[in-house]
């Protein structure tokens, strides 16, 4: 019952880390209305095979994203009206069954504390928290890793001791691999594979392999990913498998896409951020457990978990900081494990060359310590030109989670962790839930909607925009949305006079009205919206216009 409770909590309280902001913060560009907007046509039209932003095909991610948030979307009651959070929901869900799934982990592996301080060092950490908020991929990517590798572990360390292994979990690792297939295409099978890899070169034993049953374990995979894969591939004619391996997956690897071609160091130099406020003490762990890895299986395999995963995730030109989501409850798991020894032996000095890495960590948590509370209190100051009462308890819950996580000592008591998970949760809600939402010039998009919906004089009315052509204007302002230039704005007013708006930058309005001059037109601007595009760090005016009557 202790532990059926301990589970609800950590549950609620990942809950509770990311429901503030998810109906308060706007759709994010890019990648976010991407997926609500494809979801959304989903609902439009019924086609559930297909994926598609308006017109064009999106094929870099498989179906489960889009499956999830379509029954999001279904049971809200609210059909394709349905508003940004409850696409977010699939991803507050995914997060809190990460919680669930590590805490799972981490009572099976060393006792019921490190199942709590894992839960809520997950629970906690920036990564997690913005994932959270984020309704694209990885936050049920990262649940389906976590089911996947504690199930692992648990096969792994019951064979190591001679003990018979419990039914459900090769069930458990082969279901959680065929779901994140779906999500997310191989990233959870390697993960899975490069852990086995490690622990295979290590131990160069790989009898327990067995145990997975891995003929009946890949048939189940093929029963859950290739219906689909064998519709979509007959619906595009091959275009999925082209596009989502041979151009979306392989580009990545040989070289940088999308703008996100970065060398090696990033992971290292972002870490502090992602891993906030727990990176220190992650770090600490994780460098005590190296000093043990060859008395301890259970440490093998949470170093295997994170290490090689971080450094192939390194190697790739293609980087953005939610890949290597997968790795950190590894070291989440350590921190627990720390708990578990005496203090006198957990707060042994560290080698030389480890208290330099130590050293360089704790800088790293308070630059973003500082960083945070700076953000908090200088944002409002300057985008909106005034100082939020808010910031004050943001500044200083963000102070208080860095002064709590730095600590000399490697162990942490479980009563701090809960305290720095706290201070960290209440920087999350007032900084995701009312100080970013507060920030009215970086929200383009809304304005435009409320200006569309202010100045529409057709229910049909269509919007042609010119500049601003960030995917969230689609998923806000409707499906049937024209991404076009000044000329298409104008053929696009001159195509329905009645009912059409154009949005197009104020100092092109000239050239606007000069292109409907031509068929005895011109344009009367309704209003104007003044703002920060953050995509392109672009300051607009934009006005939006229609033909004078």
């Amino acid at each position: 019952m202790a532990l059926n409770r301990n589970y609800i909590l950590l549950f609620l309280f990942s809950l509770v880390m990311t429901v503030s902001g998810l109906a308060s913060m706007p759709p994010l560009d890019r990648d976010e209305p991407r997926f609500v907007q494809a979801t959304k046509q989903m609902v439009e039209s019924g086609d559930y095979v297909d994926i598609r932003f308006q017109q064009t095909s999106r094929y870099q991610k498989p179906i489960g994203i889009y499956w999830l948030q379509s029954a999001a979307v279904t049971l809200s009651g609210k059909g394709a009206e349905a508003p940004i959070w409850v696409y977010r929901t699939v991803s507050a869900l995914g997060i809190a069954i990460a919680v669930l799934a590590i805490a799972w982990t981490g009572t099976n592996l060393f006792g019921a504390n490190t199942g709590i301080a894992a839960g809520l060092v997950m629970a906690a950490i920036f990564a997690t928290a913005f994932e959270g908020r984020d309704a694209k991929t990885d936050a049920m990517l990262l649940a389906c890793c976590v089911a996947a590798q504690g199930a692992l572990a648990q096969i792994y360390l019951a064979s190591r001791r001679d003990e018979p292994v419990a039914s459900h979990l090769w069930w458990i690792f082969w279901i959680a691999q065929g779901a994140a297939i779906l999500i997310k295409g191989p990233v959870a099978p390697l993960l899975s594979a490069l852990t086995i890899a490690v622990l295979f070169a290590f131990e160069r034993d790989g009898r327990w392999l067995s145990k997975l049953r891995a003929g009946r374990g890949l048939l189940l995979v093929v029963l859950i990913v290739l219906p689909w894969l064998a519709l979509i591939t007959l619906k595009t004619h091959g275009d999925f498998l082209q596009q989502s391996v041979g151009k979306d997956m392989l580009n990545k690897v040989a070289s940088g896409e999308e703008s996100h071609g970065l060398p090696p160091g990033f992971y290292m130099l972002t870490y502090s951020l992602f891993m906030w406020p727990f990176g220190l003490i992650a770090v600490g762990a994780g460098l005590r457990a190296l000093n043990r890895l060859r008395d301890d299986p259970r440490l093998r395999f949470c170093l295997a978990w994170y290490i090689p995963f971080w450094l192939v995730f390194e190697l790739i030109p293609t980087k953005l900081p939610h890949y290597v989501l997968p790795a950190y409850p590894g070291m989440a798991l350590l921190i627990g494990w720390l708990l578990t020894l005496p203090a006198q032996e957990a707060n042994a000095p560290l080698r030389r060359w480890q208290q330099w890495l130590w050293w360089a960590t704790a800088f790293g948590l308070v630059v973003v310590s500082l960083g945070l509370a700076a953000v908090c209190i200088g944002a409002p100051v300057y985008l909106n030109g005034s100082f939020s009462w808010w910031s004050i308890p943001a500044a200083a819950a963000a102070l208080g989670a860095g002064y709590l996580a730095f600590s000399r000592q490697l162990q942490v008591p479980l009563r701090r962790i809960g305290a720095i998970a706290i201070c960290a949760g209440i920087t999350y809600a007032l900084l995701f839930g009312v100080i970013a939402p507060s920030l009215k010039p970086m929200w383009l998009g809304p304005a435009i909607k409320a200006a569309v919906l202010a100045n529409r004089f057709c229910e049909n009315t269509v919007l042609a925009s010119a500049e601003f052509q960030e995917p969230s204007l689609v998923f806000l302002v409707g499906t049937k949305t024209v991404l076009t230039d000044v000329g298409g704005v104008a053929s696009h007013l001159l195509a329905d006079p009645a009912c059409a708006l154009g949005l197009a930058p104020v100092g092109d309005e000239q050239k606007l009205n000069g292109l409907l001059a031509g068929q005895g037109k011109s344009a009367t601007r309704l209003t104007q919206i003044d703002g920060l595009n953050y995509s392109s760090g672009d300051k607009m005016s934009l006005g939006l216009y229609r033909i004078a009557q």
